[in-house]
C-alpha cells in the first residue's frame, strides 16, 4: 500500500487498471473462439471503463447508488463492473442463471437505483433499466474522473446463500482489491508476462477476480474462452494461445481429463483450483496428464481466498496449504485458538482487508459471525506445526454446485409445493469418487416422475441449484427436536450405493 493508492484517495477500478498505463498497447483481454479471438488492449479497456463511468453518471446515477448487474457472459460484464466502480457506484454482480423470480426476491432489500440489463438475461421489471446498447454506447464518452475516497467505503455487493435459505447480500469495500495482491505470490505465482486462462464465465465472481481483476492489476493478460466452449476444447486453446496459468473449478478439471491422453501444454506452469474441494484423484490425473501441479485455494463470499498452496510453498499431501502472506488465520476451539493438530473452526482476523464490511442491512447477522476479533467461516479444519491447514468439511449443511454455495433450505422451499410432494429434503451426495451432485429426497403418496419434478424446479431455480437426482423415501429422518437430518440422508444413500443396493 503506497501513498498514491491510499492517502490521496482510493478507487478499486483505478487500482486494477494502473499497471496497464505503462503498456497501453499490450493485450489485456483475449476472448477465445475456436478459429478467432477478440482482443482488448489495456488502452481500449481503460477508455471503455472510464467512458462507461461517465455514461452512468449522465444517466442520473450518483456516487453511492447501488446498481444491479443482469448481464451475460460477455466483456460487457467486467467493463460495466469497473465503470460503475470508477464512478463511485456500488455494482452488484449476479449470475445470469438466476431466474426472474429469484432476482425479484433480491430487489426489496437491495433497492437498486438502476439495473444494467442484457435482454437475454432474466430480469424483473424495474423503473430504471439501462440496456446493453446504451451501455456499449457509453464507452466512447469522455473519461470519468476517478471517484476517490476512503479505501474502506462500500465498493461492491455479492450474494451468498447462507444458512437461512435466502440469498444474503455481502457488502465489500474498495480495499478488498488490496487483499487480492496477497494471492499473487501466496497462490498464483503471478507475473506481468503471464497469460492467465480462466475457464469460467465473465459473470462469475471467481472469474471476475482470479481471471480478470488480478491479471490486470499485475499487468498480465487475461484469456477467456467464448461462451459454450466445451471443457475438452480448453487444452487446445491453452496451447494455441500460450496460456502460462490455468484456473478453473474442480469440475472443469474432471471434464478435461475424460480424454485419456497426455495434454501437451508447453507454456503452462501450473493450474489453479477453487470453488470446491479438489479430489486427490483429479489432482493426480492432472499432474500425470500435463506434468504440472495444481495449487488449491480456500475462501468464501465473505472473504477472498486466504489459504492456498503456491509454487514457493506447495500444500502438503491432503492439505489446502498455508495462510497467504499477510493473512492472519487461526483454528478456533470453543475456548480460544486451538492447539496445533486440534480440529476447530477456520477463522480469519477482522483486520483482513479482504473481509466483508458486513451483511447488507443485517448488523446482528454480521455480529453473529464474529468471536472477538475473529470471523468464523463455519468450516472445519486443522493446522499443523508448519502452518498447513487441512480442510475437514462444512459445519452446516451447505451444498456446493460447481463452485457455487447453495442452501438446501432454498432448494427445499422451491420444491415444497410440487404436485404430489408431501416432504422434501435437499443435500449434496457423492455419486462417484470426487463427483458430488445436489439430490432431492422426497416423500409422496405415490412415486412421482423425475422429469416432471425437474420441470417444476426449472421454473423456480437457477440451473446450478436444481437437483440432479430425485429420490423417493418412506420418511425423512429427524432428530429428537424434530430437526431434519440431511446428513443421515446422505450417509444412508451412500451406504446403499456402496453396498450396491441403491435403486434410485
Amino acid at each position: 500500500m503506497t501513498d498514491d493508492t491510499l492517502e490521496s484517495g482510493f478507487n478499486l477500478a483505478r487500482y486494477v487498471l494502473r499497471a496497464g498505463r505503462d503498456a497501453p498497447d499490450k493485450v489485456a483481454l483475449s476472448l477465445l473462439r475456436p478459429d478467432a479471438r477478440e482482443d482488448w488492449s489495456f488502452a481500449r479497456l481503460r477508455a471503455a471503463v472510464r467512458g462507461t463511468g461517465t455514461g452512468l453518471l449522465q444517466a442520473g446515477l450518483a456516487p453511492g447508488d447501488v446498481v444491479l448487474m443482469r448481464l451475460g457472459n460477455t466483456p460487457d460484464f467486467p467493463i460495466a463492473y469497473l465503470g460503475a466502480l470508477a464512478a463511485g457506484l456500488v455494482p452488484v454482480p449476479t449470475a445470469a442463471a438466476l431466474t426472474e423470480a429469484e432476482v425479484a426476491k433480491l430487489l426489496p432489500g437491495l433497492a437498486p437505483a438502476a439495473i444494467l440489463h442484457d435482454p437475454s438475461v432474466p430480469c424483473p421489471p424495474h423503473g430504471a433499466r439501462i440496456g446493453l446498447d446504451a451501455l456499449r454506447a457509453m464507452r466512447d464518452l469522455p473519461a470519468v474522473d476517478w471517484h476517490l475516497g476512503p479505501a474502506d467505503r462500500p465498493g461492491y455487493i455479492i450474494y451468498t446463500s447462507g444458512t437461512s435459505g435466502q440469498p444474503t447480500a455481502v457488502l465489500h469495500a474498495h480495499r478488498a482489491i488490496l487483499a487480492r495482491r496477497m494471492m499473487f505470490d501466496g497462490w498464483y505465482g503471478l507475473r506481468a508476462d503471464d497469460r492467465m486462462l480462466h475457464a469460467g464465465a465473465f459473470n462469475w465472481t471467481y472469474t471476475l477476480g482470479t481471471g480478470l481483476m488480478d491479471p490486470w492489476t499485475r499487468g498480465a493478460t487475461a484469456l477467456i474462452p467464448a461462451p459454450g466452449t466445451p471443457a475438452q476444447d480448453l487444452p487446445a486453446l491453452m496451447a494455441r494461445h500460450g496460456a502460462t496459468l490455468f484456473a478453473a473449478a474442480p469440475g472443469v478439471y474432471r471434464q478435461m481429463l475424460k480424454t485419456p491422453r497426455k495434454l501437451d501444454l508447453p507454456r503452462l506452469r501450473h493450474g489453479l483450483s477453487a470453488g470446491e474441494k479438489l479430489s486427490p484423484a483429479v489432482r493426480t490425473a492432472w499432474e500425470t496428464a500435463t506434468g504440472t501441479p495444481v495449487f488449491e485455494a480456500f475462501g468464501m463470499s465473505e472473504c477472498s481466498t486466504f489459504i492456498s498452496g503456491c509454487p514457493e510453498h506447495p500444500a502438503a499431501a491432503g492439505a489446502l496449504g498455508r495462510p497467504q502472506p499477510g493473512r492472519k488465520v487461526a483454528i478456533l476451539a470453543e475456548d480460544g485458538v486451538a492447539e496445533t493438530g486440534t480440529p476447530g473452526t477456520i477463522a480469519i482476523h477482522r483486520s483482513d482487508p479482504g473481509l466483508m464490511l458486513g451483511y447488507l442491512g443485517a448488523p446482528e447477522q454480521t455480529a453473529a459471525r464474529y468471536r472477538g476479533d475473529w470471523f468464523l467461516t463455519g468450516d472445519q479444519g486443522v493446522m499443523d506445526a508448519d502452518g498447513q491447514v487441512t480442510y475437514l468439511g462444512r459445519q452446516d449443511d451447505m451444498m456446493n454446485a460447481g463452485g457455487f454455495r447453495v442452501s438446501p433450505l432454498e432448494v427445499e422451499a422451491a420444491l415444497a409445493d410440487a404436485p404430489g410432494v408431501t416432504g422434501i429434503a435437499a443435500t449434496e451426495i457423492e455419486v462417484k469418487p470426487g463427483v458430488s451432485v445436489i439430490a432431492a429426497f422426497y416423500t409422496s403418496a405415490n412415486p412421482l416422475d423425475d422429469a416432471t419434478l425437474g420441470r417444476y424446479a426449472e421454473e423456480r431455480l437457477a440451473r446450478y441449484k436444481r437437483p440432479r437426482l430425485y429420490i423417493r423415501v418412506g420418511a425423512l429422518p429427524t432428530g429428537a427436536n424434530g430437526k431434519l437430518l440431511r446428513r443421515k440422508l446422505r450417509k444412508d444413500y451412500e451406504a446403499r450405493k456402496d453396498a450396491g443396493t441403491d435403486q434410485a
